[in-house]
């Protein structure tokens, strides 16, 4: 009798472990709100980067009738922010394009001014080992003033692709695909002056399979313009393109990061149609896509600031007019992506 009852208890020990494993299996991952208003004030286009096991976010825009705010902050949790400094000294915190690498964060690029008649692009590179501190490693790179650019770290190395001359007043003429590499912030080399992608701005740029990816992005003003393609590369010169259309709509100002070994696309703003996007796709060869849908999601915006950490995605601020500073993050098992069709 003790054993048929001991087996019995095993039995639904099994069966409710079991029915735990279905029902979470079942269930969506969902975003979740981790603050509605951070320290910082809202804002976005902002450099951002994960550093010494926080997430980092400097710089960014308010409006285009003045320069930008240079502040850097900080945070362990996406909750708790700290300021490190109220006015770094670089000042083109606007779509600059940031990396970690060497022990240190770097910002590269960006746009200042708004749109007041003193606003420029800029060339000169900047790192720090704290965010409070910063070194100028070149006020001058040899790669044209821009902003909005890619930007990896790849084979020992920084990477700087493509982007914008000038926001406001540009023509088409000044978008970019040109690409290039330094290993140490001040000596660059050109590795192509063309790559076979369209000249663009506001593009996701990231390292995946052992290779630079870069997809989507386009041109804003005077002429908007937006891809959806997904090309790649081992080394910068040699260019596949992957998929000519992505099922997501053609946007710039979107984040692409990587996560679960997989390449991720997120938000945005297209023209046509005239929208933010709060979408969500993921792939796992650059080529076939799926769209990750939640009962909870974060606002639509763009240019939104973007994380990969403590083992989540992160979302933080954004254009969704107006502006706003809350911070948003999602756990997606991978058992669960295996799971999807």
């Amino acid at each position: 009798m003790k054993k048929a009852i001991t087996r019995l208890a095993g039995c639904l020990v099994f069966c409710t472990v079991l029915l735990a494993a279905i029902d979470g299996a079942a269930k969506p991952p969902n975003w979740v709100r981790v603050v509605e208003h951070a320290a910082w004030a809202p804002r976005d286009s902002c450099a951002e980067t994960v550093f010494n096991g926080r997430m980092w976010l400097m710089g960014g825009w308010f409006t285009s009738d003045a320069p930008g705010p240079r502040d850097v902050w900080s945070s362990p949790d996406g909750a708790n922010w700290t300021r490190a400094t109220a006015e770094a000294p670089w000042k083109h915190g606007d779509l600059s394009t940031a990396l970690v690498y060497d022990g240190r964060m770097w910002i590269m690029g960006g746009w200042y001014g708004g749109r007041k008649s003193f606003a420029s692009a800029s060339r000169a590179v900047w790192a720090s080992g704290d965010g409070t501190h910063w070194t100028c490693e070149t006020e001058a790179a040899p790669w044209k003033a821009r902003l909005g650019a890619g930007g990896v770290v790849f084979h020992g190395k920084m990477w700087i692709l493509g982007g914008l001359e000038r926001y406001f007043y540009g023509t088409p003429s000044d978008l970019l695909n040109d690409v290039w590499c330094s290993a140490d912030g001040r000596n660059w080399r050109q590795v192509t002056a063309h790559a076979a992608w369209a000249p663009r701005a506001y593009h996701g740029a990231v390292v995946f399979d052992n290779k630079i990816w870069i997809m989507g992005g386009g041109n804003y003003l005077p002429e908007y313009a937006g891809y959806n393609d997904v090309w790649n590369s081992p080394d910068g010169v040699h260019w596949t393109r992957v998929a000519d259309h992505a099922p997501w709509a053609s946007r710039i100002w979107f984040s692409n990061v990587v996560y679960r070994n997989r390449i991720w696309v997120l938000g945005g703003w297209s023209d046509k149609p005239w929208t933010n996007w709060h979408d969500v796709w993921f792939s796992a060869d650059g080529k076939t896509w799926k769209e990750l849908k939640t009962d909870m999601v974060w606002s639509k915006r763009h240019e939104q600031s973007f994380y990969v950490f403590a083992d989540k995605i992160w979302v933080a601020g954004g254009n969704e007019w107006p502006i706003v500073n809350d911070v948003w993050q999602i756990d997606v098992p991978e058992s669960w992506l295996r799971e999807q069709p």
